[in-house]
């Protein structure tokens, strides 16, 4: 596939991953205060769909994606890190969404909310996993 075709294939996949996410905003509650961030979107539903649960699961589709369409673009031989196991970007990625949500379990067991310092260790974590795993 040429350059162009692939920037085509991206900017697309970006502009529908926008849509979605001006969808979700739109329907998120809100009344004459502003948005209600915290307030169910399906009123009676089965699950909490709050906005934040909602962009949680928006954020991990939208990695997927992204990964998937490295995969295809620029297809990589996994490499040995300093776990001595063969890896490749989306084992890393699993490896860095499953060790942030240990991060931020532990961090909620021992000093509660917010979550703050617990996001910016899985971002020092998850740059780790990048690097050298």
């Amino acid at each position: 596939m040429t350059a162009s075709r692939w920037n085509t294939i991206f900017a697309t996949t970006a502009a529908a991953m926008a849509a979605f996410l001006a969808f979700l905003i739109w329907a998120t509650p809100r009344n004459d205060e502003g948005f209600q961030w915290f307030d169910p979107m399906i009123q009676g539903g089965w699950m909490a769909w709050t906005f934040p649960v909602a962009l949680f699961f928006y954020i991990i589709a939208g990695l997927l994606i992204t990964f998937t369409l490295l995969a295809i673009r620029y297809p990589e031989t996994p490499r040995l890190g300093i776990l001595r196991i063969e890896t490749t970007r989306g084992d890393r990625l699993f490896i860095t969404l499953l060790g942030s949500a240990f991060i931020n379990l532990a961090w909620l067991f021992f000093f509660g909310a917010p979550l703050t310092w617990a996001l910016i260790l899985c971002l020092l974590y998850a740059a780790a996993v990048f690097r050298w795993v």
